[in-house]
C-alpha cells in the first residue's frame, strides 16, 4: 500500500463555488487531544515508525499511520470494543469526522481496511507508539518509575469452547466423547448417556490436550465470573506515584502470575532505564535515576521463586503473603531470606499503605482499559494481535492521564460532565447572587424608615 500522510488529507478547495458543506464544530476534547498530539510531532514520529510497511507510490490508497493510531485509540477513548464498532461510529460521528480530518463528502475507513493495517503493521513499530506516549509522560513529569505495581486480568477470546478440538487427534471435543463412550459401550447416539458419562469424568479439558482451531494461542482458563472459557492474559507494570502504565505484556489465559511477573518488571525496568535520559520537566519531579528498585503485587504473585528472582535482579519486593502455615525451609537459605525480607516489609507502615494504593493505582487503570475503555473481550486473534490491541489501548489509557494533567478531563464525556457541572455552578452562583441583592434591595427600603423613626422616637 503507498503511504499517505495526515497533512495530505486536508480539505481541498471545492471544485463549484458555492458548494461547501458546513463542517463539524468538533469535541473540545478531541480538539485539545489533537492539539497535544500535533504539538509533539505525534503524526511525523508514526510516519517515520511505519515507512517500512508502505510503498512510495505503488498500492491502493491506504491509511495514513497518524491516522490509524488515531482510530485506534477511539475504541478506548468512546468505549467500542471491536474495530466493526469503531467504523460503525466514525462513519456516524461528526465529532470524529472532525477529529480525524474527514470530511462530510469524504468516506471513513471501514473495518476491512482498519484490520489490514493492524496487521500489516507489526508489534515491535506499535510498541514504539507506546514508548513515544511514555515519553511524553516522563517529559510532563508523570512518570517517576521508582515504585511499579504490577497485576494482570483475563480477557475471553475470540474463540468458542464448543469448537476446541483434541491436539493428537483433530478431534471436536462430541467426537472424542462419542469414541470414550463406544469403548465403555454406552450409546455413542444417547446424548443424555453421553452428558453423564461426560460429568463423571475427572476433568476433562487441559490446554496441553485441547486447542481451538480458530485461535491456537488462545489458553482454556476460569474467567473472573467463574466460567470456563478461552483467554488471554494481560499483565501491566504500573508506575505507583502516578498511575502510568509503564509496560504492557500478553500471555496465553492460563499462564500463573509467579511464572509472568518476571518478565513484566523486566520490561518496565528497560522502558523506564530508557526514561532516565529523557529531557526532565521544569522543578524535580523527574524519571528515578535509579530505575525500578521496587515492584508491588497480590497474594497471586507470591511464591519462593519470585522472592528469590526479583530479589537477584535488586528489586525490594512487596508483594501480599498468603496465609501458607508453618513452613519447613531445610535447604532453602535463599528462599528464606527472600520471603522473610518480603514479609517484614509489607508487615511494615510503608508496605501496608502501598497495598492500599494497589487498588488505586492498578485496578483503577484496568477499569479504565477494559471497563469503560470497551475492552472487557477480544474480537482479534492470536498473541500477535492481541498485544498490538493492548499496547494501544495502554497508550491511550497514558495519554487520557496525560489530558487530565493538562485539561482536568482524560475523555470526551469527563469533558462534558465537566462543562455541565461549570454550567450548574454558575447558574447556582447566578442564584446565589440574585437572593443577595433581593435580601440587599429589602434592607434598602426599610433604612429610610428605620432614620425617621431614630430621629423622632
Amino acid at each position: 500500500m503507498a503511504m499517505g500522510t495526515r497533512k495530505s488529507r486536508e480539505r481541498q478547495e471545492p471544485l463549484w463555488y458555492g458548494t461547501e458543506l458546513p463542517a463539524a464544530p468538533g469535541h473540545p476534547f478531541y480538539t485539545r487531544l489533537n492539539e497535544a498530539l500535533d504539538k509533539a510531532g505525534f503524526d511525523r514520529h508514526c510516519e517515520e515508525s511505519c515507512a517500512g510497511f508502505y510503498h512510495a507510490k505503488l498500492g491502493r490508497p491506504s491509511l495514513a499511520p497518524g491516522l490509524y493510531f488515531r482510530i485506534m485509540m477511539i475504541g478506548f477513548f468512546e468505549g467500542l470494543d471491536s474495530e466493526r464498532g469503531i467504523a460503525w461510529r466514525l462513519a456516524d460521528s461528526l465529532t470524529l469526522r472532525q477529529f480525524l480530518s474527514i470530511g462530510l463528502d469524504e468516506n471513513t475507513p471501514d473495518h476491512v481496511t482498519i484490520s489490514r493495517t493492524r496487521r500489516l503493521i507489526d508489534g515491535e513499530t506499535h510498541q514504539r507508539i507506546f514508548n513515544w506516549v511514555l515519553e511524553r509522560l516522563a517529559q510532563s513529569g508523570l512518570i517517576k518509575g521508582k515504585t511499579i505495581g504490577v497485576d494482570s486480568t483475563t480477557l475471553e477470546a475470540n474463540a468458542a469452547m464448543k469448537s476446541i478440538v483434541r491436539r493428537d487427534t483433530g478431534e471436536s471435543y462430541n467426537e472424542y466423547l462419542e469414541r470414550l463412550a463406544e469403548a465403555e459401550g454406552v450409546n455413542a447416539k444417547d446424548a443424555a448417556a453421553l452428558r453423564r458419562m461426560d460429568r463423571k469424568r475427572k476433568k476433562k479439558t487441559s490446554n496441553e490436550d485441547w486447542e481451538s482451531p480458530s485461535d491456537g494461542d488462545a489458553e482454556i482458563t476460569k474467567l473472573k465470573d467463574g466460567r470456563t472459557a478461552l483467554a488471554y492474559k494481560a499483565e501491566n507494570a504500573v508506575d505507583m506515584e502516578t498511575g502510568a502504565i509503564v509496560a504492557v505484556t500478553t500471555h496465553g489465559g492460563a499462564a500463573a502470575d509467579t511464572a509472568t511477573v518476571e518478565g513484566s518488571v523486566i520490561e518496565a525496568g528497560a522502558a523506564v532505564a530508557e526514561l532516565v535520559t529523557t529531557e526532565p520537566p521544569e522543578g524535580d519531579y523527574q524519571v528515578h535515576p535509579g530505575g525500578v528498585e521496587e515492584v508491588v503485587a497480590d497474594k497471586g504473585y507470591h511464591s519462593n521463586e519470585v522472592a528469590v528472582g526479583l530479589s537477584e535482579l535488586g528489586v525490594r519486593t512487596y508483594i501480599a503473603e498468603p496465609d501458607r502455615g508453618r513452613r519447613n525451609w531445610e535447604g532453602k537459605q535463599a528462599e528464606k531470606e527472600a520471603v522473610y525480607g518480603n514479609r517484614r516489609r509489607i508487615r511494615g507502615k510503608r508496605g501496608k499503605r502501598m497495598q492500599r494504593q494497589r487498588g488505586e493505582k492498578i485496578e483503577r487503570n484496568f477499569a479504565h482499559q477494559f471497563d469503560t475503555g470497551g475492552m472487557d473481550r477480544l474480537y482479534v486473534r492470536g498473541l500477535d494481535n492481541v498485544h498490538k490491541k493492548l499496547l494501544v489501548q495502554a497508550a491511550a489509557c497514558n495519554l487520557a492521564l496525560l489530558m487530565r494533567s493538562i485539561y482536568g478531563a482524560g475523555k470526551p464525556r469527563a469533558a462534558h460532565d465537566q462543562s455541565v457541572e461549570a454550567i450548574f455552578a454558575i447558574l447556582a452562583l447566578i442564584r446565589v447572587l440574585e437572593s443577595v441583592w433581593e435580601a440587599w434591595w429589602a434592607n434598602s427600603e426599610e433604612l429610610p424608615h428605620q432614620a425617621h423613626w431614630l430621629a423622632h422616637g
